[in-house]
């Protein structure tokens, strides 16, 4: 079935996403403390399931000797998986970014012929949720839409 003929959701995702308050300063504690507020506060009873770590997260001099994308050291010490099980902890879907170029849209590194590896490590650090941006993407769209439906 092609993503066209998909039924649209019964009511949209809803949730957290880190770009409009913390932009580039996202961090672990932020999100982990995010996602206990969500619970503490009753948002998850109202439906809010999604805590999504946007643009910025990876290390921003790129990728390591296998082409995997890497966690900023500083602001993610532990990893990203480790912010993933937090949130499942707490009965949460996590979601994180990444973009159909070779840079995000603030210039990180992105995910543009290495979208299957990066798949398959988010699913490693068990992401439920892909914010997927198109800028910076090639003028090639048609390449870059075949890629995603992979």
């Amino acid at each position: 079935m092609s993503q066209a003929n998909k039924p649209l959701a019964a009511t949209p995702p809803m949730g957290w996403n880190s770009w409009n308050t913390f932009g580039e300063k996202v961090d672990a504690e932020v999100v982990c403390e995010t996602a206990d507020a969500i619970v503490r506060t009753g948002m998850k009873d109202l439906g809010y399931e999604y805590v999504v770590i946007d643009d910025c997260w990876s290390d921003k001099r790129g990728r390591d000797s296998n082409g995997d994308l890497v966690p900023d050291p500083e602001r993610f010490p532990d990893g990203i998986r480790a912010v993933a099980e937090h949130v499942h902890s707490l009965g949460l879907k996590f979601g994180i970014y990444s973009d159909a170029a070779h840079l995000t849209c603030a210039k990180w590194p992105g995910s543009y012929e290495h979208e299957e590896q990066d798949a398959a490590l988010f699913a490693s650090w068990g992401v439920d949720f892909l914010k997927y941006d198109y800028c910076h993407a090639p003028s090639d769209q048609a390449s870059a839409i075949d890629r995603y439906a992979r």
